[in-house]
């Protein structure tokens, strides 16, 4: 990696954590909004930055520094939405739906079985993540959004020009081998919010996945992913109708022998 001018390879061990915040924080989150924070602090060579995760790719119709550059000049921050990719090959998506008195509806249609219980289709964040122009004081990264002075910076709710390309379910056994780690300690955790209040039905991801596998086991989470989660001409088609199918080639070997030829 560091025979690459573009990255900048940090080892986060024992020393590292110590000189940072004194000791290793327990939780990845946490750790990520340290490393996240303290890139920011660090970037004097870009006008922007945002913290992704290993399976998330932005995808634009045009280069997105250029993208980047058109926004008004005052606007701090720029929220890329995500689109959940369907699994097999990745280049099926599942794109964001906005909060509307629609969306419950739609989802509830487009998986009859789960559609209540999962918050706006997708079994991961619809939050996405958040480009911060550089150069600000007293900034501090979090994973879906960024503060100043411990205040949450507002802009607008997405930028249409980018999506946020989330590989969350590539396939099922790729699912299947994360799952366990993201009930206890990931984006399944017990801690997580219901999708929608308690008193409405609600049940978060942990509870709902509990449910599942109280009553049907692995086959019962087989089927879960097979509705919510597979990339069927069923499901295309229904996304389709509601204008929610995306298409996008990532084609990330090619990509990454660009940047490390062999």
């Amino acid at each position: 990696l560091k025979g690459n001018p573009k990255i900048r390879v940090t080892t986060c061990d024992d020393a590292y954590w110590q000189k940072l915040c004194g000791k290793r924080p327990k939780k990845h989150q946490v750790r990520q909004t340290h490393n996240a924070t303290h890139a920011y602090h660090r970037a004097d060579d870009v006008d922007w930055l945002i913290h992704m995760d290993v399976d998330e790719f932005l995808v634009a119709d045009r280069d997105v520094g250029e993208v980047l550059i058109d926004l008004p000049t005052d606007q701090r921050i720029a929220r890329i939405r995500p689109m959940e990719a369907l699994s097999g090959d990745a280049t099926a998506f599942k794109a964001f739906i906005p909060n509307g008195p629609n969306r419950a509806q739609i989802v509830s249609e487009l998986y009859p079985t789960y559609g209540n219980y999962i918050k706006g289709g997708f079994l991961s964040h619809l939050a996405g993540k958040v480009f911060a122009r550089t150069g600000m004081a007293g900034i501090r990264v979090q994973i879906h959004n960024v503060f100043q002075k411990n205040a949450v910076i507002e802009g607008p709710e997405q930028n249409p020009d980018i999506d946020l390309a989330h590989l969350h379910a590539k396939s099922w056994p790729e699912w299947q081998a994360a799952y366990r780690y993201r009930i206890e300690k990931g984006s399944y955790r017990s801690e997580l919010a219901p999708n929608r209040p308690r008193d409405r039905g609600g049940l978060s991801m942990h509870e709902l996945f509990a449910m599942i596998e109280d009553e049907g086991g692995e086959p019962g989470l087989r089927a879960f992913f097979d509705e919510v989660c597979a990339d069927t001409p069923n499901l295309r088609a229904a996304l389709n109708a509601h204008g929610l199918l995306r298409h996008a080639d990532l084609d990330l070997d090619a990509k990454m022998l660009r940047q490390f030829p062999r």
